[in-house]
């Protein structure tokens, strides 16, 4: 019984990262998207196409993380969207 309450948290746990991740990456992209849009282009049309573009890139890089979280063993798929400091990548990168 404690395995299943167990797995059923952690799919639970995945959802929720998952959500959060979806949401916040739509709308700071598709906000990207309407300030590259009110900078570069005159027609709304464009501006539009822009904000919509920039929706896509962000549930498009979701999506492919969400995947990347729920295929991957219980263990490891906590440390995956952890935020990494910029002292750890950069030591990661001169130890390779």
């Amino acid at each position: 019984m404690e395995k299943k309450s167990n797995s059923e948290s952690d799919v639970n746990a995945k959802w929720d990262t998952c959500l959060d991740l979806t949401a916040r990456r739509v709308v700071y992209s598709s906000l990207g998207g309407a300030f590259a849009g009110l900078l570069f282009f005159r027609s709304p049309v464009t501006r539009w196409a822009s904000i919509a573009f920039g929706a896509g890139i962000g549930i498009g890089s979701a999506y492919a993380d969400c995947s990347r979280v729920f295929n991957t063993s219980s263990s490891t798929s906590a440390t995956l969207l952890a935020p990494k400091s910029t002292e750890t990548s950069v030591s990661q990168a001169a130890e390779e």
